[in-house]
């Protein structure tokens, strides 16, 4: 959807068009999205990390508890397409309560998923349970969720990112992460694809 992985001025430089399909991938992705939230959530991967381990040694009461999504607050950072639909799976599936930052209000957004919006991404992300990022990689955004707003999230909360690795200072996310910030995170994309910042594959 994106140019983030064209090199423009090259394929400019030798006559080659380049386009982009908006829409194409909106529900893909924002199923995938959902899926993210649930591995994270019902601690998905966990659980089948430890059982390959042979470290299952039956029922236990209070292994591997997850959290459930049922009245939970989603934050949605950026309210386009793909933002829209993962609200409606959200909110239609899960009863979960929506929240909202976009640069830009979205009235229809707000009233398809009985949003509610904030005007500033600081809000919405000492509101929300699950934080799930749909913005643009621009100058405005690079490092949008830092150190500092990081710090801002619920103790308890767990960050989601499928739009651009970028978005997040992975650093600052692995320093959260290990230092119990947040609760947890999930990534479908990373700051410099393929490498991982360090520290982050644990």
């Amino acid at each position: 959807v994106g140019f983030n992985n064209i090199d423009v001025v090259e394929a400019k430089r030798r006559g080659i068009a380049v386009t982009n399909t908006p829409g194409a991938l909106t529900d893909t992705v924002a199923e995938h999205t959902i899926a993210l939230i649930l591995s994270l959530t019902c601690r998905i991967v966990e659980g089948d990390s430890f059982t390959r381990k042979g470290k299952f040694k039956g029922w236990a009461p209070m292994l591997l508890l997850g959290m459930d999504l049922k009245g939970k607050t989603l934050g949605v950072l950026g309210a386009g397409r793909i933002g829209s639909r993962v609200a409606h799976h959200a909110k239609n599936g899960f009863d979960m309560n929506i929240i909202y930052f976009d640069v830009k209000r979205n009235e229809e957004f707000e009233k398809e998923h009985n949003a509610k919006y904030f005007a500033t991404a600081d809000e919405v992300l000492k509101e929300a349970d699950i934080v799930s990022v749909h913005v643009p990689l621009l100058d405005s955004t690079r490092h949008i969720i830092n150190k500092e707003r990081l710090a801002m999230m619920k103790r308890s909360a767990y960050l989601i990112n499928t739009s651009r690795g970028a978005i997040i200072d992975e650093e600052a996310l692995v320093e959260a992460l290990k230092n119990k910030v947040i609760k947890g995170a999930s990534l479908d994309v990373f700051e410099n694809e393929p490498k991982l910042a360090r520290g982050l594959a644990k």
